[in-house]
C-alpha cells in the first residue's frame, strides 16, 4: 500500500482495524528504506498508518518457531510465521500478497489481496 502496489486497496479497507507485529513493522520499514526512502520518512510513513503494533513476546516466539515445518516448503520468513502467529494468537483473518499463503491450514482466514 505505502509503494502504491496492487492490492493496497484492500488493505486501506481493514487498515483502520488491524493489528501488526513489531517484528512485522520492522519488515515494513526495512522494505521501504530498500527501496530508496529515507529511514526517518519511511517510519513516519509507518507512524501515519496508525496501526496498533503489538510486541513479539515468548508465547509469539514459541507459536512462530512451531510454524516452520508448515511454512519452509512454502519459502515463508521468520517475519511471515511472526504475522501468523500473532493471527492465530488473535483468531484474526490475515491479509498478504503472497499466495502460497492460502496453502497452509492453520485454522485461520487467510486473504490474499491480489
Amino acid at each position: 500500500m505505502l509503494r502504491g502496489e496492487a492490492g493496497g486497496n484492500r488493505v486501506v479497507a481493514v487498515l483502520a482495524d488491524s493489528i501488526v507485529s513489531a517484528v512485522n513493522l520492522a519488515e515494513v520499514q526495512t522494505k521501504l528504506v530498500i527501496g530508496g526512502m529515507g529511514e526517518a520518512f519511511a517510519w513516519s510513513q509507518i507512524v501515519m498508518l496508525g496501526l496498533q503494533s503489538v510486541p513479539f513476546d515468548d508465547a509469539l516466539a514459541c507459536v512462530a518457531g512451531s510454524l516452520v515445518r508448515a511454512t519452509r516448503p512454502l519459502g515463508l520468513s521468520l517475519g511471515d510465521r511472526a504475522c501468523l502467529a500473532l493471527a492465530m494468537e488473535r483468531n484474526a483473518t490475515v491479509y498478504t500478497a503472497d499466495r502460497a499463503w492460502k496453502n497452509l491450514n492453520l485454522g485461520i482466514k487467510i486473504e490474499v489481496i491480489r
